[in-house]
Order: C-alpha cells, then sequence, then structure tokens
C-alpha cells in the first residue's frame, strides 16, 4: 500500500504564491508519475500537473506561466510551486501518484486533499 500525504495549502490573497508539497510513502518499488488535480466547488476535478519519473511536465493550459511542478525523486515527494495566483485556482488540490508496489503492478493512489483558497 501507498500512502499519499499532501501539505502546504492554505488562505492567500489573489496574486500571492503557495507551494503544494506531497509525499508517497509505504512499499514503493517505483514510481511512475506523480501530478496534481484540484476540484472546486461545484466543478468537476481536473488534473493542473504531473511529472513522469523522467522529468517530463504537463500542465493545464490555465496554469502554465503560473505553476511549476517538480519533483524530488530521492524522497518519492512532488511540489506544485503556485504564482499569480486567482480566485479561479480556490479548489482543494488532491495529490496523485502512479506508482508501483514490491507486490502490485502500477495504481493510481491519492491523498486526502488541500484546501487552496484565494479570497478577492
Amino acid at each position: 500500500q501507498v500512502q499519499v500525504v499532501e501539505s502546504g495549502g492554505g488562505l492567500v490573497q489573489p496574486g500571492g504564491s503557495l507551494m503544494l508539497s506531497c509525499a508517497a510513502s509505504g512499499s514503493i518499488f517505483s514510481i511512475l508519475l506523480m501530478g496534481w488535480y484540484r476540484q472546486a466547488p461545484g466543478k468537476q476535478r481536473e488534473s493542473v500537473a504531473a511529472i513522469t519519473s523522467d522529468g517530463r511536465t504537463e500542465y493545464e493550459d490555465s496554469v502554465k506561466g503560473r505553476f511549476t511542478i517538480s519533483s524530488d525523486n530521492a524522497k518519492n515527494t512532488v511540489y506544485l510551486q503556485m504564482n499569480s495566483l486567482t480566485p479561479e485556482d480556490t479548489a482543494v488540490y488532491y495529490c496523485h501518484v502512479l506508482a508501483r508496489t514490491k507486490i502490485d503492478g502500477s495504481r493510481h493512489y491519492w491523498g486526502q486533499g488541500t484546501q487552496v483558497t484565494v479570497s478577492s
């Protein structure tokens, strides 16, 4: 089993910055991908950013140029640096991990979510 824990959410002013962190732990054999999803009130969950084990990144169009995803593979940790935040970024942010354990094939694992609120 893989545990995924996020941290770094909070309340920020428009135009402000915030960095989220997510650490995966457990009987991990390898991590193929780590990323972030978010779900705003009344909206569906959407992918925000993802990074593969070899460092390739993808971003949702609305966050390109503002958010930066990075990872520390040795620590099984992913970060999301969020700049120029707007109220539209308000959501619960979920860490997503595609990992292989020592006994299972690739599986999707999710954190419990961390609230990001950008006040107007």
